[in-house]
C-alpha cells in the first residue's frame, strides 16, 4: 500500500469525505500528518501553500510527513519539501454548476454573497457583488482554478487553459470526479493499492436537501460561462477519468468493484448506524459527532448504535468523526502536549 499521499482538497467536492478516509488510513497504520500550525483546520488558505505552515517542519531536513490533506492553495515546489518525492498527488473536481449553487448557500456572508437575495440575482450583475480585490472573492468564482494554484480572474484563452490543464496533469497522478464518487474511490483503491475497507464512506459534510434548489438551464449556462476556467478543468478531466477507468480497470469491472463497495457500505451503515442514514444537527445525540454548521447550510451527521462492542465502536465512530474533531484528536495525538 503506498503511504505518502498529498491530497488537495478542493472546496465543496465531496472532499471532506475522501479527507476521513485518509484519517482512517493513517491512523491505522500509524503514518503522520501534515497538520497546520497549532492545529489549525486550513494551511493559512487562502494564501498560497508554504512549507513552513506545517507543524513541525524544519527547512533542511528531509521530508517526514506521510499525508498531506489539509485546506490548502496548491504550490508545487513549497509541497515537495514537506512531504518525499514519492508521494501520490491527487485531488477531486466536481461540475462547477452544482459547486457554485454549494458555494453560494455555504458562503454566503463572503462579500460577493452577503448581499445578492439569490444565485440569479448575483448571476445578473456579477459585477455589482464581486470584487476580485476582496481577500475572500475566490469562493464566488472558479473556485477549483483557485485551489489548484491558478487566477481565477485569469482571461479565458485556448493557450492559457492548455497550459493551466497541462500543468495540473503533471502535478498530479490522478484526478476524481464527485459525482463518480464509488467508482472514483474504486480508482483510487488502486492507484494507492488499498484493500476495500480503506476507502468505504458515509457521505460527510453533506447539506440536507431543503437548503438545495434546482437551477433553470438559463442560470446553468451562466454559471458556466462566469466560471469558465473550472469548466474547463472539469470537462477535461471527467472525461481523462473514464479514459483511465477503460485503461486500467474496464467498464465491466467497474461494476463489480462499485457494487461490492456498495454493498460492504450499507453492511456497515447496519452495524454502525441508527436507522441506517444520516439526521439534521439537531437530531445527532452524540455532540462530539456534531459537524461544523456554516453559512445557510444544514450539514448532516449520524447517530451511532448503541451497545456495540468496543472494537466495533471504535470502527464506526472514525466512519462518522467530522473532519474537524478527527483533525484534532489525531493531531493531539502526533503532538501529545508535554505536562508543564
Amino acid at each position: 500500500p503506498k503511504t505518502n499521499i498529498v491530497f488537495l482538497k478542493v472546496h465543496k467536492s465531496a472532499s471532506s469525505t475522501v479527507m476521513n478516509i485518509l484519517f482512517r488510513f493513517g491512523e491505522m497504520h500509524n503514518l503522520s500528518f501534515a497538520f497546520p500550525l497549532k492545529g489549525g483546520h486550513q494551511l493559512f488558505y487562502p494564501q498560497h501553500f508554504m512549507a513552513r505552515f506545517v507543524q513541525g517542519f524544519s527547512p533542511g531536513k528531509p521530508p517526514r510527513f506521510n499525508i498531506l490533506c489539509h485546506h490548502m492553495r496548491f504550490l508545487q515546489p513549497e509541497v515537495q519539501k514537506v512531504v518525499p518525492s514519492t508521494a501520490i498527488y491527487f485531488s477531486i473536481l466536481r461540475n462547477p454548476v452544482q459547486l457554485m449553487e454549494s458555494s453560494f448557500v455555504y458562503y454566503k456572508g463572503t462579500s460577493a454573497f452577503s448581499r445578492a437575495r439569490s444565485l440569479e440575482e448575483f448571476l445578473s450583475q456579477p459585477y455589482r457583488y464581486y470584487n476580485p480585490t476582496a481577500s475572500d472573492s475566490h469562493y464566488a468564482r472558479n473556485l477549483m482554478t483557485f485551489d489548484f494554484g491558478f487566477n481565477p480572474d485569469g482571461e479565458v484563452s485556448a493557450k492559457r487553459v492548455h497550459l493551466m490543464l497541462k500543468a495540473i496533469e503533471a502535478s498530479f497522478d490522478l484526478l476524481l470526479i464527485s459525482e463518480y464518487f464509488d467508482e472514483s474511490m474504486v480508482l483510487l483503491k488502486e492507484t494507492l493499492c488499498w484493500d476495500l475497507d480503506s476507502v468505504v464512506s458515509f457521505p460527510l459534510n453533506s447539506r440536507d436537501s431543503s437548503t438545495r434548489s434546482p437551477l433553470s438551464g438559463a442560470i446553468v449556462e451562466k454559471i458556466k460561462a462566469w466560471n469558465k476556467l473550472d469548466w474547463e478543468i472539469y470537462t477535461h478531466f471527467n472525461r481523462t477519468f473514464w479514459e483511465r477507468i477503460d485503461r486500467d480497470i474496464g467498464r465491466e469491472r467497474m461494476q463489480r468493484e462499485v457494487k461490492a463497495l456498495r454493498e460492504r457500505q450499507a453492511e456497515l451503515a447496519r452495524t454502525c448506524l441508527q436507522g441506517m442514514g444520516s439526521v439534521g444537527p439537531k437530531d445527532i445525540k452524540d455532540s462530539s459527532l456534531r459537524p461544523l454548521q456554516h453559512g445557510n447550510a444544514k450539514i448532516l451527521g449520524y447517530n451511532l448504535k448503541q451497545g456495540l462492542d468496543k472494537e466495533t465502536e471504535t470502527m464506526c465512530r472514525r466512519l462518522v468523526t467530522p473532519e474537524l474533531q478527527y483533525s484534532s484528536a489525531l493531531y493531539k495525538k502526533q503532538f501529545p502536549q508535554k505536562p508543564p
